[in-house]
Parts: structure tokens; C-alpha cells; sequence
């Protein structure tokens, strides 16, 4: 399971979504953000090589303020290939210099994100070691053979990113759709072949229990937005 490091790291994770944030698609807010942690929970590499975290933040206060979805995968070296989704780097207290990257775009995120679709693996505590998080719940989808998803493409809309993936063997990609901005009140357009739900606290301390993550196993090959 997930080690959490209790150290500093320099700058911080919402010190650099500050930062990165304003760059995306999908961000609703202008150019000064101030970030704040609401949320998420992790995933293990079976490697244990990568650091997995999905997190909530939001931006701004009372019912104004914007929250978004935000999976970060944090790498102690460059990922090749993926330069557009670095975050940034970060001096940790523990293990050094670490490359924080955007994680749809990440093939270890995108790998451990169909594994908990398909049950091969459990969501754990966000700020916890070796614990699990029993409030993110998973409406799987079948898991078909067990080899590990490969990333095929990333792709960013105005409220979401799609995942697409492929299993060997599969005779169609899965499209996995992160939603990128919670909070809105608005319900999946489409109907899907999985769900996963997890919780996240409005600036007042409200806790909402929203859609983080769907599958679809036809989506991608009609290419539907």
C-alpha cells in the first residue's frame, strides 16, 4: 500500500497547481488562483516506483467557489514523452526531487485507474498509510483478462479528460472519463459501464458525494464527445 511521506516538499503540491491550474481547458476561474486541498485518495503502483493521488481542490469561498479534479502522479525522474503534462517539480523532505505530472496523461495512473474499475485493486487514504478508503465507492466494470491497461491517448474537454485505454487481447479500447469540475449539480450526459464516486468538502465543510471517474466501452471507437 501507499507510504505518506509526513515531510516538506518545495514548492508545495497546491503551490504549483497555483500556478498550473489557469493553463487548463477546463478551469473555470481567472489567472489568480488560490487553491485549497478538499479531497481524493490515492492508488498503489504494484511497482511501487510512482505515486498515485487523486485531488480535489477548490478555488474560492462559500457557493462561488470552483472545485476541481486534479490526479497527480509523482515521478522521481521525467516521464519520456509527456512534457506537456509536467506540473512541475518539487524538492521532497524524504525522496528527493520529484516530477509532479498531470496523471490522466500518466500510462502508471491510467493502468491503476482501469485496475480499480475492474477490481483489481482498492482506493487508499489520501493522507493515511496502508489504509484503505472505504467512502469511494466502484460500480466495476468487467474486468475481462487481468493483464494491466495500456494508455492509448489523453484527451482534455471543457469539463473532463478521456483516458483511453486497451487490454491485450480486447477487441475494443475502454474510454475512462475523469471528471475535471465537480460541484456543478449536473449529472453524467451519458449512460456508462462504470462509476467511481468519492467524497469532497465544499469551502463551509459540507461534505458531497459526486461522480470522480466513468467508463465507457464504446465511447472511444464512436468517438463521441
Amino acid at each position: 500500500m501507499a507510504v505518506i511521506h509526513k515531510t516538506t516538499m518545495q514548492p508545495t503540491k497546491l503551490e504549483l497547481l497555483a500556478a498550473w491550474l489557469p493553463s487548463r481547458e477546463w478551469h473555470t476561474g481567472g489567472e489568480e488562483v488560490r487553491p485549497v486541498k478538499a479531497g481524493g485518495f490515492r492508488l498503489d503502483d504494484p511497482e511501487g516506483e510512482v505515486g498515485i493521488e487523486f485531488m480535489v481542490v477548490t478555488d474560492g469561498e462559500d457557493d462561488g467557489a470552483a472545485a476541481y479534479l486534479v490526479p497527480m502522479t509523482y515521478r522521481a525522474g521525467p516521464l519520456e514523452g509527456a512534457e506537456s503534462a509536467l506540473i512541475g517539480t518539487s524538492e521532497h523532505g524524504v525522496l528527493g526531487t520529484r516530477w509532479i505530472y498531470d496523471g490522466t496523461h500518466d500510462p502508471v495512473l491510467a493502468a491503476q485507474l482501469h485496475a480499480l474499475f475492474t477490481g483489481r485493486t482498492q482506493a487508499q487514504a489520501q493522507s493515511l498509510s496502508d489504509v484503505l478508503d472505504p467512502t469511494v465507492a466502484v460500480s466495476p466494470v468487467e474486468a475481462g483478462n487481468a493483464a494491466d491497461a495500456e494508455l492509448v491517448r489523453a484527451t482534455d474537454a471543457p469539463d473532463h479528460t478521456d483516458v483511453v485505454v486497451r487490454t491485450p487481447g480486447a477487441s475494443a479500447p475502454l474510454t475512462l472519463r475523469v471528471r475535471r469540475v465537480l460541484g456543478t449539480g449536473t449529472d453524467p450526459a451519458q449512460a456508462t459501464d462504470g462509476q467511481v464516486t468519492a467524497e469532497w468538502r465544499r469551502p463551509d465543510g459540507t461534505t458531497v458525494r459526486e461522480v470522480f471517474a466513468e467508463a465507457f466501452a464504446e465511447l472511444d471507437s464512436q468517438r463521441v464527445s
